[in-house]
């Protein structure tokens, strides 16, 4: 065989994820927002398995996460949950926060329920389940007690991986104040990749600037209310320093407009990620995950499991989707565990 056809092979190689250097586990890294992307694909996956049983949950979760690492094909997946009790930091800031999420509503309508127990049962266990098979996969999970997975995900961003190149993954738009030179944002429903120049082009806002945009506008998803008669238009015409390359401090933005101090304050609070208010033990507890060796990949659990829950019909191929998904994932992972027996 001729030089230039072994030259073809590595280049089909490198472009196809495979690892012929010396990189590290670090150097591109994808980070999904978990529950995020687990109810996104809950609510509108009907797929259940040979007994009858729901378990859209879990073939979308698995198929999402997929996809997603063969796109960007990382060197190192970390998926995120929300911590038990959810932000006792932003309860305390504003009581009112997510309580219009206690209305009572069927989350997925594509499937019959017999009735919404049933369905949040159904939902939990699968949620579970998806922990269960994320534990044989060579990723890394986070979730820690009273912190959301918005604040996990922008401390790693802005204090931990400050060295990586990163995508996040999720449709919290939150996360857009995040895109810079380095970190991107995967939406799976727009389908899009934003970054810096996207942030502009879709908001009109410069990425640095654009929490000023969210701390106005509110979020309704989170029961946050923003300052009433501004949206968009009116937020680009009145602040138009929101465009500039340079962070916008708050002081810059209360001088412009001085009857919503508080409401500034407190949703700035509210909705920053930059630079997360956590508590230093979980800091700690963050970065020590963020520096343990990265779970090897169980086939034959993964598969047990797989058997287990019948999904033959809703994930074909399984043997293939793993070894195309999560063979390169694996080879970084052994990296991490043969760094440990070298020191």
């Amino acid at each position: 065989m001729s030089n230039t056809k072994y030259l073809s092979i590595f280049d089909e190689i490198k472009k196809n994820g495979g690892s012929l250097d010396d990189g590290h586990p670090n150097d591109k890294v994808l980070i999904i927002d978990g529950l995020n992307t687990f109810i996104r694909v809950f609510s509108v996956i009907p797929t259940t398995n040979e007994d009858g049983i729901h378990v859209g949950g879990i073939v979308g979760f698995l198929r999402s996460i997929g996809y997603t690492i063969n796109m960007v094909r990382p060197t190192r997946t970390i998926i995120v949950f929300d911590g038990k009790g959810g932000s006792n930091r932003r309860r305390k800031l504003f009581p009112e926060y997510k309580q219009n999420r206690k209305t009572k509503y069927r989350v997925n309508r594509s499937y019959d329920f017999a009735s919404q127990e049933d369905e949040k049962q159904n939902m939990m266990m699968q949620l579970s389940r998806c922990v269960e098979y994320l534990d044989t996969l060579p990723v890394t999970v986070m979730s820690y007690d009273n912190i959301e997975a918005d604040d996990t995900i922008g401390y790693l961003c802005r204090q931990v991986l400050t060295e990586s190149k990163i995508t996040v993954m999720s449709t919290d738009k939150d996360f857009l104040q995040l895109a810079d030179d380095r970190i991107k944002i995967w939406s799976p429903t727009k389908k899009k990749m934003y970054d810096q120049k996207m942030v502009m082009d879709e908001y009109g806002i410069n990425s640095h600037n654009y929490i000023w945009y969210r701390v106005l506008d509110g979020d309704k998803s989170d029961n946050i209310p923003g300052v009433r008669g501004l949206g968009l238009k009116t937020i680009q015409k009145k602040l138009p320093f929101l465009t500039e390359n340079r962070i916008v401090n708050i002081d810059e933005v209360i001088d412009t407009l001085p009857e919503s101090k508080d409401i500034i304050e407190l949703n700035y609070k509210l909705m920053q990620l930059s630079n997360v208010d956590i508590s230093g033990s979980t800091k700690t507890k963050i970065i020590d995950k963020a520096n343990e060796p990265i779970n090897r990949l169980i086939k034959f659990k993964f598969q047990k499991m797989f058997l287990e829950d019948k999904l033959f019909t809703a994930l074909p191929n399984v043997i293939s989707w793993l070894a195309t998904n999560f063979n390169q994932l694996n080879q970084y992972a052994e990296k991490t565990h043969n760094k440990q027996k070298n020191t």
